[in-house]
């Protein structure tokens, strides 16, 4: 007799499975619908402050934006970053690994002949190609948006100097890479929660729960030394990216503090996952 040898399922159909589980899901080609209805709502909104001239704007707000249709993109990215765009991470941390031990199916990969913590690894893609993905259709939509309302005659930046049209879609490209490593390390963080639960309402409301909870920290000026640890507060640097010449400083100081949240968020669920009955 020979005995019966446990074999592993190739990386790259995980992964391929990974996206297909989320994509199929309703709720996730619902959010991408909503997130992409913000630039569409933001650049209609702009367009009527433009056309009424007579309001508080008045005619300074047309000067501003006549032409300069690629900076909606990347406004409408820092408008969803502080809430919308974690709280759709959040959704897709919570079924990766809470939703899957809400309806039974976790406790079969947890048993399977797949390493728990390559099981962690391709959950966590699966959220950072998702991440990707939402933030570029979003970005993508903007654009097209922003050009169709306003024109495309460069990007005026908070500099006040206009860059050429490469050079602002070259900004829009960094744009939505710093914004999804950002959503990334808030969903890792929401992935460790996820672990420790069966509820997924559980973990997308702790998440939320505690960007409002820094929000709130970061406002208080007494706690001006607690502002450097707090993930939330780094997103007001990434507002450099409109600038000329554009300052990298803050934009490594976010970038580094949303690693670190990242890897204590994906470590605290690897030790959940390996310690985990299965």
């Amino acid at each position: 007799m020979t005995a019966a040898v446990a074999t592993r399922a190739p990386l790259t159909r995980q992964l391929r499975s990974e996206l297909r589980w989320i994509l199929r899901r309703p709720r996730t080609v619902i959010g991408l619908g909503l997130l992409c209805v913000v630039p569409v709502l933001a650049g209609i909104g702009l367009w009527f402050a433009v056309d009424n001239t007579d309001g508080p704007a008045g005619p300074g707000l047309a000067a501003i934006i006549s032409g300069n249709g690629l900076v909606l993109p990347i406004f409408t990215l820092f408008l969803s970053l502080p809430l919308l765009l974690p709280l759709v991470g959040a959704i897709w941390a919570a079924d990766g690994l809470a939703g899957e031990a809400n309806s039974g199916t976790l406790r079969g990969l947890m048993v399977a002949p797949v390493g728990r913590v390559r099981l962690l690894g391709v959950k966590a893609f699966g959220i950072a190609a998702m991440s990707l993905f939402a933030v570029t259709l979003m970005a993508f939509v903007g654009t097209i948006t922003g050009i169709a309302l306003f024109g495309m005659n460069g990007m005026l930046t908070i500099s006040g100097t206009t860059l050429s049209v490469g050079a602002a879609l070259g900004r829009i490209v960094l744009t939505i890479l710093l914004v999804t490593f950002q959503m990334w390390a808030v969903a890792a963080v929401a992935l460790s929660i996820s672990a420790c639960t069966e509820h997924p309402l559980v973990v997308m409301a702790a998440t939320m729960a505690g960007l409002i909870v820094f929000a709130v920290l970061g406002a208080f000026s007494s706690l001006d030394w607690l502002q450097p640890y707090l993930i939330t507060s780094a997103w007001d640097g990434l507002a450099d990216v409109m600038r000329d010449p554009m300052p990298t400083a803050e934009l490594w100081n976010s970038t580094g503090l949303a690693a670190c949240y990242l890897v204590i968020g994906l470590s605290l669920a690897a030790i959940r996952l390996v310690t985990k009955d299965g």
